[in-house]
Formats: C-alpha cells, structure tokens, sequence
C-alpha cells in the first residue's frame, strides 16, 4: 500500500528562492537540493518560485510561456505570468510579474509585503489553472510563501483541484515572519471580514504576521532539525512563536537538513590544491600547507588551525571567539577567519590579523572559494553559534575530515557526535553554554587531542568522513510525512 501511495504522490514545492535561479541564503539551496532528492525517492514534484529579474539569461531563453491570468488581491486584479523550464529533471514554474519581481535584489523593499502576498495568491490560483499542478501536498517555505496556507483554506476550498490538498510549512528561520500593519489585512490580502483569517494573523496591536498565519493554518510544520523543533516551543528560541510551537507540537516535526555531497566531494572538489579520501588522506596535509600560505600563517603541520567562514554576526557566536582570542594564541593555536557582517566584528578581527601575526589571519571578504579551501584545510570547525536551526557549515566539515567544534544548539547537536575519549566515537567537540570560557575550554581540549593523541585524531576524522548528510536521509522522512497526510 505504501508503494501505491507513494507513486502517486504530487508536490508542489512553493519558495522565494530556488538556486541556481535565485538565492540569498541557505533557503536557495535546500529549495535547490530537497526537490530532487524527492523526486529520486520517488514523489512527483514540481517547484514554484518567483521569476526575478535577477535569474540568469540563460534559463530565462529556455522557459516556456504556459499560460496568464489575473490574482485578485484584495481591490486588485494583478496580471500574472507562468513560464516553465525543466530543469535536472524537475518542473520548475515560475511566476512572472515585472512590477514585483524585476528588481536588482530579491528583498529589502517597501512592499515586500505585497509583492510576497501576491506570490502566494499567485500560488493558489496555478493550482486552479495549470491542469498539471494537479497535487496532493503543497509544500510551503518560509514567511514568504506563508499565506498561501491562509488563501488556500479561506478562498479556494470550493474548487475541485484543492479540497483535498494538504499543506506542509517548513521554518527555516522563525527570526524572519514578515510582519506588517495591519493595514495589509484589508488592502492586500482581502482577509479583514474572515474572522478565522483576522485572529489568526494578528500578533500584536496593529501588526499582521505571516509566519503566523501559516503556522495555525497548515496541516503540518516542520523545521530543520529535531533540536530546533524542540527550541522552537521555548520562549529563547521560539521568537514570540512559541505558544504556537507548543499548541501544535503534535504537527511539529524537524528534519535535519542535509548537503550537496556531489559538490562537497573531497575526492573530486576542483578548488582544492590536493584531493583526498577516507583511504588517503595525505592530500590533507597538503590542504593544511597550502592554506596556512595563502592566509599567511605560519606553515606548521603541528600547530592546530582553527578556522571558520560565516557571517560575521552575534548570532554566530563571534563574541566568545573575540573575547577568547587571545587565550588562544597564548596557547599556540592558529586562528583563520572568512566572512563579511557587524563592522564592529570586522574591526576587531583585522586588529586580531594585525596583532598576532602569523598566528591569525582574518579575511573580510565573501569568497566562496577560499571556503572550500578552509573547509579541507583547517584542522578544527568552529561554530559557537547562539542559536543554528539547522547549519551546513558543521556538515561539510565533517566530510572534509575537519572536526567541528560546536555549541550544543539545534542543528549542531544533531550533526555533531561527541567525541568519546574511552571507545574513540564521535566526530566532534560539543559545549552546552554561551559562554566564552567554556568555548575556549572544549576548543583548546580539541587542540590537545590534535596535538598528542593523533590514533584518535585519525580515527575520528574517519567517523566524520563516513557520516551520510546527503539529502537522501531527509528526503525519506518528507516522504513518510507526506504519505501519513494523504492516506
């Protein structure tokens, strides 16, 4: 019976982003990667994403028109466009209104709120007339698409092809809701006479909030990780959600993300000076050699390098690492930061570069090159992070055989397995408090394991290597959900 159910499963997957077209952060690359693994799990998928001025000139050739119409937005009839393209085996339709979507960045605009209301409605109404989104689950992403789960419920049950569409809300980041006047409710989204829509939306007096409507709306939310689902009900993490979180706990459900292992392939990666695997890892060494020369370290095999590539931001945990730095070099540990973020951050790590020499270096740039070199050749993966929904960065250092140092939060307790001194299990390093002292503890304990027991150092990099983060593991559980709504 499964089987059955799940070949006749149908999607539609509903994002802002969507890479290679469209991306800004780690919500273009999952909506990128889950859809295929989906697809080779066995569902029938399609993809739905907004056609930005920004998506290259190359696909924009290749899309094919399918139809127009006009959204109604409250007062307002909206012209809107669906092109199609095919792409690594997935239907990707696109919806086209230049007035929204023709700008030079994805967000950040007045009217974001209308351009993404829109967006949604848009969604609904390609359900009704593209007879080959013709689904079972639509799976939303993100305050973005957050009222499509609102407008499907309030306006459009008494249409055939969405009575029995079931609906899944995926929060990447529960910081991000899109919050608005109240205002929205009656002149963009139609919603100010449906009582059910009005309570549902309001946050606060005079706000409206998307994210909101969508968790109360949905049949099933899910999150990035299993600890982050579990974050979400506590009022630190939940950002003003969590009541929510824990009124619908029993339809909450996090899936550990997974990464690109074609890409992140050590065996295979282009920009690495050496490639290596489980069964040789020399390459390694030479990774370490080459990168401690192009940040302008000191070249030491010995010396643990501890490096990291994010954005430079509280969230992230730079303050400890500011306010360990100099415990650190007093230990002998090289220090190599890459990333761009609060000016006040990278102010204090180019003074770090300038005052420690060959010992630190720090690179405030976006480069993602340079990424992949840190990732084979640093020793140590620091993430410190105050909160982590999910995270790949811990991910791809394990799969380069770089052993992540992490705080114990969402994603990087998942993905990081404490290293065991006794049995030699694990594949990182773990501390529970925001507390720069206890980071600096675990990373200079890290160090010494590094520097004195290199048996265990082997064979914890080999755990690392061996860990299965392909997005196979978490398409299956997509999978199993969907099937649990439509049986």
């Amino acid at each position: 019976m499964a089987d059955s159910v799940k070949k006749k499963l149908k999607v539609l997957f509903a994002s802002a982003e969507v890479a290679p077209f469209s991306k800004s952060g780690g919500l273009g690359d999952i909506s990128g990667m889950l859809p295929r693994a989906l697809v080779h799990d066995g569902a029938q998928v399609a993809v739905i994403t907004p056609k930005y001025g920004t998506i290259a000139q190359e696909y924009k050739e290749q899309m094919e028109h399918i139809c127009d119409f006009y959204v109604p937005l409250s007062w307002r009839s909206v012209y809107c466009g669906i092109e199609k393209l095919k792409y690594n085996g997935l239907d990707i339709y696109f919806v086209d209104n230049e007035a929204y979507f023709k700008r030079d960045t994805l967000y950040g605009y007045f009217d974001d709120g209308e351009r993404f209301a829109f967006f949604s409605k848009a969604i609904c109404e390609a359900m009704l007339k593209v007879d080959e989104l013709n689904v079972d689950i639509l799976h939303c992403n993100d305050w973005h698409t957050a009222m499509a789960p609102v407008f499907l419920r309030e306006f459009y049950m008494q249409a055939p092809q969405c009575q029995n569409v079931k609906t899944v809300f995926s929060v990447h980041n529960a910081m991000y809701q899109g919050q608005y006047s109240d205002k929205v409710l009656s002149d963009i989204l139609g919603l100010a006479e449906v009582a059910a829509a009005r309570d549902a939306l309001y946050c606060a007096p005079q706000s409206i909030n998307y994210m909101k409507g969508a968790l109360i709306y949905s049949d099933y939310i899910t999150t990035v990780s299993p600890s982050y689902a579990e974050e979400l009900k506590m009022p630190f993490y939940g950002e003003n959600m969590d009541s929510i979180f824990r009124r619908r706990a029993g339809s909450l459900v996090g899936i550990l993300n997974g990464i690109d292992v074609e890409r992140w392939d050590t065996e295979t990666d282009p920009l690495l000076p050496a490639n290596y695997g489980i069964a040789d890892m020399s390459g390694k060494a030479e990774c370490k050699r080459a990168l401690q020369e192009e940040l302008g370290l000191k070249q030491d095999p010995d010396v643990p390098l501890v490096c990291m590539a994010c954005r430079l931001t509280k969230q992230n945990g730079l303050d400890l690492v500011r306010y360990s730095m100099k415990a650190l070099m007093s230990r002998g540990i090289q220090v190599g930061i890459l990333g761009t973020g609060d000016k006040d951050y990278e102010d204090s790590f180019k003074y770090f570069d300038w005052k420690y020499g060959d010992m630190m270096a720090a690179r405030i740039e976006y480069d993602p090159d340079l990424a992949h070199r840190i990732f084979a050749g640093a020793d140590i993966y620091l993430m410190p992070s105050e909160f982590e929904p999910c995270g790949q960065s811990q991910m791809i250092a394990q799969h380069y055989g770089t052993l992540p140092v992490v705080r114990e939060t969402g994603g990087l307790r998942d993905a990081v397995e404490a290293y065991n001194q006794f049995t030699n299990e694990g594949t990182g390093f773990l501390f529970k408090n925001m507390s720069a002292d206890d980071m600096a503890m675990c990373l200079l304990s890290a160090a010494e394991v590094y520097k004195n027991n290199k048996e265990s150092w082997s064979q914890l990099q080999k755990n690392a290597m061996e860990r299965d983060f392909s997005w196979d593991n978490a398409a299956a559980s997509y999978i199993e959900l969907f099937e649990s709504l439509v049986q």
